[in-house]
């Protein structure tokens, strides 16, 4: 039953975030890119496609407790691997 009580609180959350990236949207990108003005579901839509492509999915990554639980090897070895892919000097 606890968690029925945030369910009103997404609700408004989303609203309001979505009211935001409606408003925002439909008064700058249509005057500095030419791009078509948006209704609020498709803000809606943005909002959560742009947490899906930035933040990882719709569930928060877990990675520094991943990092924390490395020992110092491990981290040294990842940091090795990381630098290789990113291309670190």
């Amino acid at each position: 039953m606890r968690r029925f009580r945030f369910v009103p609180l997404v609700l408004i959350g989303v609203g309001l975030f979505g009211a935001a990236v409606h408003q925002l949207w439909n008064l700058l990108m249509p005057t500095i890119f030419g791009l078509p003005v948006i209704g609020f579901w498709q803000a809606v839509g943005l909002l959560v496609l742009g947490r899906l492509l930035v933040g990882g999915g719709l569930r928060r990554p877990h990675w520094r407790a991943r990092i924390a639980a490395m020992s110092e090897e491990e981290r040294a070895a990842f940091r090795a691997g990381m630098g290789r892919r990113c291309g670190a000097s």
